[in-house]
């Protein structure tokens, strides 16, 4: 399949959720089957259908949740694999797809066009070749310069050969918010809990940065490389999604540092729990790498860390979650709605009527996926917590991959369950709902009469 072939549908017999739902789980599907050959596992034997599943279905929705460490049970070729899915899942494969066109010179039609507008959320059909470009050079280089500067650290420690792949794989992960990591070579599921990375500033900073900017959003990446450091000039959108980033992260530290003081960072030095507070603020959002081991983190940071899984990042990037924009349109409307404002207003704009209903929606959906999939989970396998799987199913459909533990304990049933709402996180949940309407887009020929109820 390539855009070409899209050409040949017709518009209205083949819309952009039905592609991309179909795009993600033939890309799954090739997964699955290389993950099943006995040549990507280290003992020789296939890891079974279910198994391989949901591993395809964790990297390509550059989630992170595991049913094995991933370095100790997939060969050289298993982990290529993984992060191949990684970086086409994290892209979009029709980010892909445009670019391989572009390098065979053919013509990129109009109807191509309105998929990558899609793919990317930009908001202009015009010059969107011109940003796809963009986006494929642009995270070359951002994954490039995070190689590098892990590769400081890493080479040191692992070797060339082993430092410089580790250093890629790391990259590529954080850069597509995907969560997957090798650091099995040291400790089983140990992701980055070791004093030894989780103290390291480097280590640290420079995957937050490539967790941030993977997640912040490419239609934000070119109006920030457009207009420098003139925030004024920004577009609305990049405005939201830069504040609200910048507010989560501010908000989150002090609180998470609060929260887990006389806790899992008991007994670190400041600047490591600083270090510690700012990454496990940035990773919910949906990254999924861990340098506290989530199983013991408090009530309180648990919570929290739901929250920020439910905002993910920012719409059109490698990040999953309800996305900044949707939050602070339901906030905003909650503050218009107290002050009686007409309207959602925000840096001197007022949104649009229906974006209330479309961020509502989104939330809502997400939600009630979650909810439905915890009763799933937890009516198959009761001996399970409440607490344990409603973080599992949130990590799920906002495609974090951060874990209590219990992926590994999770049944077929469950094991299911858990790689639907991935799927469904990676695809949009509102998008995969719209595949099932008529396509009309809702319009009517006729209004149902009024009638008033009360609300509240």
């Amino acid at each position: 399949m390539d855009l070409k072939s899209l050409r040949l549908a017709k518009p209205s017999s083949i819309s952009y959720p039905k592609i991309v739902a179909f795009g993600f789980g033939i890309l799954i599907s090739i997964g699955t089957i290389l993950l099943m050959l006995p040549i990507s596992s280290r003992d020789g034997q296939s890891v079974g259908f279910i198994d391989a599943l949901f591993t395809a279905t964790s990297a390509s929705c550059v989630t992170g949740l595991v049913v094995y460490d991933t370095y100790l049970q997939w060969t050289l070729f298993g982990q290529i694999v993984i992060l191949l899915l990684i970086q086409i899942g994290g892209l979009g494969f029709l980010t892909i797809l445009a670019f391989l066109s572009m390098l065979a010179n053919r013509r990129i039609g109009l109807k191509e066009r309105s998929l990558l507008q899609e793919s990317v959320n930009t908001m202009y059909i015009g010059g969107i070749v011109k940003l796809t470009k963009k986006i494929i050079f642009g995270t070359a280089i951002v994954e490039s310069i995070g190689a590098i500067l892990l590769s400081i650290r890493f080479i040191p420690k692992m070797g060339v050969g082993a430092g410089v792949f580790n250093s890629i794989f790391l990259s590529i992960s954080a850069f597509c918010n995907a969560g997957f990591d090798l650091m099995g070579r040291y400790s089983e599921y140990s992701s980055l809990a070791s004093t030894e990375f989780r103290s390291d500033p480097l280590i640290v900073l420079t995957i937050c940065s490539l967790i941030t900017i993977g997640s912040i959003g490419f239609f934000v990446w070119d109006d920030v490389i457009t207009n420098r450091w003139h925030f004024t000039q920004y577009k609305l959108h990049s405005k939201i999604s830069i504040v609200v980033t910048i507010l989560l992260t501010i908000i989150g530290m002090p609180l998470f540092l609060i929260f887990e003081n006389h806790n899992t960072l008991e007994g670190m030095p400041f600047v490591e729990k600083i270090l510690c507070s700012l990454f496990s603020v940035v990773t919910p959002r949906t990254a999924g790498f861990e340098v506290v081991s989530s199983n013991d983190i408090t009530s309180a940071s648990t919570l929290l860390t739901i929250m920020y899984m439910v905002v993910g990042g920012s719409s059109g990037s490698t990040a999953g979650g309800a996305k900044t924009t949707t939050i602070a349109v339901i906030i905003l409307s909650l503050i218009s709605s107290v002050r009686n404002d007409n309207g959602i207003n925000i840096f001197g704009r007022r949104l649009e009527d229906n974006v209330l209903k479309r961020a509502s929606s989104i939330l809502t959906i997400n939600i009630m996926l979650a909810l439905m999939g915890t009763l799933i989970v937890c009516g198959v396998q009761p001996e399970l917590s409440l607490k344990d799987v409603l973080f599992e199913v949130f990590s799920a459909i906002d495609t974090v991959g951060m874990t209590t533990g219990i992926t590994r304990s999770l049944s077929t049933v469950s094991l299911v369950t858990v790689a639907f709402l991935m799927f469904l996180g990676r695809v949009g949940s509102l998008s995969f709902a719209l595949i099932f309407t008529n396509g009309n887009g809702g319009l009517q020929s006729a209004q149902n009469p009024m009638e008033k109820i009360n609300i509240g």
